[in-house]
């Protein structure tokens, strides 16, 4: 009996044992599922259009109507659709037709520490009409821009949708420095060798104007030696000699033929104020040419695609989406509608062909390979990023303050007056600028670095100043590589200081930016002062004097003139075009 009572007992204890174990296994399951929880809940929201699913708090993976978006991370996220249309590329929206419905889906969800908000949102029925007056406002209204980055103003209207299939716009360029430096010393050994580093691209068949390119590339390099010229000035210049000699050819040769294919505002609607004006004034001055343009486009040497980057992204993109894919399907498709209209493309592969193009998604919107051999004249001159040293064209990006006066407020104090060292003053656009401001910002009286300036008249004209009282101008980098700060310092006088790795300054093929400039490499800006203060003063003052110099070639002209920034950039154009020729 007690035997019995002992065994009862052994076993209620092994029971309560097991039951505890496993009470024990179920509490630790749940706190292992509770702590993955932030990985694991789920933010369902369906439609009659759709069902989007939204997984985890740095968002792993969205899915909209089967389409899987992948890698979106971030503390928010903004996703616009297109609802009830069809994709950008289709046969009914790319009729290069500029009246056209979009009926937008906007969807937005924010992520906060712990916590997922869905909130969504419709614009429907928007519509936008390109006839002349329409086009006109616009240009008014969009020409002052002085912001960058994926979001436009207020009230802007989109006249297209987008295909779901899409790649989001790399963030990681705007939160770190890019992963390969190519130096200025190596980007001149590029130019040197171009014909290795790019490849030639024979015609497929020979053309009279071919044997004209080729007999002023001869000309050229056989250039006699300049002596003196009072228009030029030798230092500015990697060889004077075949700059002049290229330029008189230039003048006396090419011929140019302008597509006239293409709708406002997208095309033939040039912006003549802003950050991105000077595509459209190089459009403007190009299209009511008489001496270069011609209308037998057998008589010409390079053929114009004369579109507005600046107008397409206003135009087709969808605010807040970080997407460009039906930006870069839009030019694509005008740019296969050129080859299928006409046969120039096709006898070079588009190697004869160019566009300016000064927004900085201008290099996406045009990397399909397509438009691979045409010549790109970029204000985003990232050779990290696709841009070819010897063929494409760096564009200076000028802000145009007045397009009545595109030279108001040039000038500057002579050297002996500008007491403060170096000047900079922006937004926090990009990672580079907050390291500037961590190292210099009120760490130095001889170094004026900072912010945003307020708004306003008044701080504009504080802003011009300081550059007009500065001996260097520090240039630094913001979303992109290129920031109009360069030509900005050049107006009036001041030394730009280029902080910008993989930038290719405007104009590179024939200017000598170390003669007037100071390049900094980003990971030297703690050294910034005493990379300054080691430049003695007699090379200073000489450098200024070079800045004032260049000058007459970054100034727009209502009718242009000699060596001035529209015959320049088209010199450029033309001279990679002559240098890319060869014989064979």
């Amino acid at each position: 009996m007690a035997n019995a009572i002992k065994l009862r007992k052994l076993s209620l204890v092994g029971t309560k044992m097991f039951i505890f174990l496993m009470g024990l296994i179920a509490v630790l399951f749940l706190v292992t599922e509770t702590s993955m929880l932030p990985h694991k809940n789920r933010v369902t929201s369906s439609s009659s259009h759709g069902e989007i699913t939204v997984q985890s708090k740095s968002v792993r993976h969205v899915k909209i109507n089967n389409i899987s978006f992948n890698d979106l991370a971030n503390s928010s996220l903004a996703l616009e659709m297109v609802k009830n249309s069809t994709p950008a590329y289709s046969e009914e929206n790319m009729k290069y037709s500029s009246k056209t419905k979009a009926q937008v889906l906007v969807l937005k969800t924010d992520f906060l520490a712990s916590e997922l908000k869905h909130r969504s949102a419709f614009k429907v029925n928007e519509r936008i009409s390109h006839d002349e007056s329409a086009s006109k406002n616009l240009t008014e209204k969009y020409t002052e821009d002085t912001e960058r980055g994926p979001t436009l103003r207020k009230g802007t209207k989109t006249a297209y949708g987008f295909p779901l299939e899409s790649t989001f716009v790399r963030k990681t360029k705007l939160t770190m420095p890019p992963r390969t430096v190519i130096p200025i010393n190596e980007m001149n050994h590029k130019l040197f060798h171009r014909e290795a580093s790019y490849p030639y691209v024979k015609p497929r068949r020979s053309s009279k104007r071919d044997q004209e390119l080729l007999s002023a590339k001869l000309q050229i390099l056989n250039a006699p030696k300049l002596l003196t010229d009072q228009e030029l000035y030798d230092p500015l210049f990697r060889n004077v000699s075949m700059f002049k000699r290229s330029y008189e050819l230039m003048e006396r040769m090419l011929k140019v033929y302008v597509y006239r294919d293409g709708e406002k505002p997208i095309f033939h609607l040039p912006i003549l104020k802003g950050i991105y004006a000077s595509e459209g004034w190089f459009m403007k001055l190009m299209e009511g040419n008489r001496k270069f343009v011609v209308k037998d486009p057998t008589k010409a040497h390079l053929f114009y695609m004369p579109f507005s980057s600046r107008m397409l992204e206003h135009t087709l993109y969808v605010p807040n989406s970080h997407n460009m894919t039906n930006l870069a399907q839009y030019v694509k498709d005008y740019t296969l509608m050129i080859a299928t209209k006409y046969p120039f493309w096709n006898r070079t592969s588009g190697a004869d062909h160019f566009f300016v193009a000064c927004h900085d998604w201008a290099p996406y919107e045009t990397r399909h390979h397509h438009m691979e051999h045409c010549i790109k004249s970029l204000c985003n001159a990232d050779v990290a990023a696709g841009f070819k040293i010897g063929k494409d064209v760096s564009l200076p990006e000028t802000y145009v303050r007045s397009a009545r006066n595109p030279q108001r407020d040039i000038g500057g104090k002579p050297p002996s007056e500008r007491h403060i060292l170096a000047f900079f003053a922006g937004k926090m656009h990009g990672y580079l600028r907050p390291v500037l401001l961590s190292h210099w910002e009120n760490k130095d009286p001889d170094m004026k670095i900072f912010g945003p300036m307020p708004p306003g008249v008044a701080s504009k004209m504080n802003y011009i100043n300081y550059m007009k009282n500065s001996k260097y101008c520090i240039c630094a980098k913001g979303f992109e590589v290129n920031s109009p700060r360069v030509v900005e310092a050049i107006f009036y006088e001041c030394v730009p200081v280029i902080i910008s790795d993989n930038f290719v300054p405007p104009f590179f093929e024939v200017l000598n930016w170390e003669a007037f400039s100071v390049i900094v490499a980003e990971k030297d800006i703690p050294l910034l002062k005493d990379i300054l203060l080691s430049i003695p003063h007699e090379n200073y003052v000489e450098m200024q004097l070079r800045v004032k110099k260049v000058r007459q070639h970054f100034v727009w002209h209502s009718k242009p003139v000699k060596y001035d920034l529209f015959h320049m950039i088209l010199h450029s154009i033309w001279y990679n075009r002559v240098f890319m020729m060869k014989s064979r």
